[in-house]
């Protein structure tokens, strides 16, 4: 407990000394692409303070033609050393249409993320640093994920889930029938999950846990 409690007095104090001092750069793009393999590429990134210390921390998509996998790096200072060390990865599906948005603000990662096809997945999950016994790791606190047509030749879902608290919705989405394209939103159900501790590697896929509320009774 004493080491727990250590790493999240170092974690909450940040602020407060981060006045005392010039702020840390971003990791350049030329150090994110040093750490690439051959073929991949950096899909997007966002830079903002997510621990608090008032220095900027890094969120980054690392892309191939079959892998695409996000990583966040949060700063740190020592007596001896300032840097950046990982906090957590997540695993998107690889059938982008379009590059994921990163946000930061408010010591929240939002990530959004449109898959598929004509069919496709919207995912946003939000991430918060949390202290740990292994150190501060990206903890998810909501998770939302429609799935949909492009062309509304079918019906879809939606569902959003507070993972910090528990409260979910899910509606159906019936293709509206006027003709002129668009979705009415149907059967929401509003209900409370128990609370979990998921961390950024531990992150339910998202059409699954979809299909899991929306066919939950």
């Amino acid at each position: 407990m004493r080491s727990l409690g250590l790493i999240a007095a170092l974690f909450l104090s940040g602020a407060a000394h981060a006045a005392d001092r010039p702020a840390m750069p971003p990791i350049t793009d030329a150090m994110l692409n040093d750490w690439l393999e051959p073929g991949e590429e950096i899909e997007t990134r966002a830079d903002g303070d997510l621990n608090g210390d008032g220095d900027a921390d890094t969120a980054y998509v690392v892309a191939s033609p079959d892998a695409r996998t996000l990583h966040v790096m949060l700063s740190y200072r020592s007596e001896v050393d300032i840097g950046h060390s990982p906090a957590g990865e997540l695993k998107l599906a690889p059938d982008r249409l379009g590059p994921a948005e990163l946000t930061i603000g408010k010591g929240v990662l939002t990530i959004r993320d449109l898959t598929g096809g004509t069919t496709a997945l919207s995912a946003t999950y939000r991430y918060r640093p949390a202290a740990t016994r292994e150190g501060v790791r990206m903890r998810l606190i909501g998770l939302d994920s429609t799935v949909y047509s492009r062309t509304f030749a079918h019906d879809g879902d939606e569902m959003s889930w507070n993972v910090a608290t528990g409260d979910t919705i899910t509606s159906l989405l019936k293709v509206a029938a006027t003709g002129d394209g668009g979705y009415d939103k149907l059967h929401t159900r509003k209900f409370r999950q128990p609370v979990r501790t998921l961390y950024m590697e531990d992150t339910p896929d998202a059409e699954e846990e979809l299909i899991r509320l929306t066919r939950a009774k």
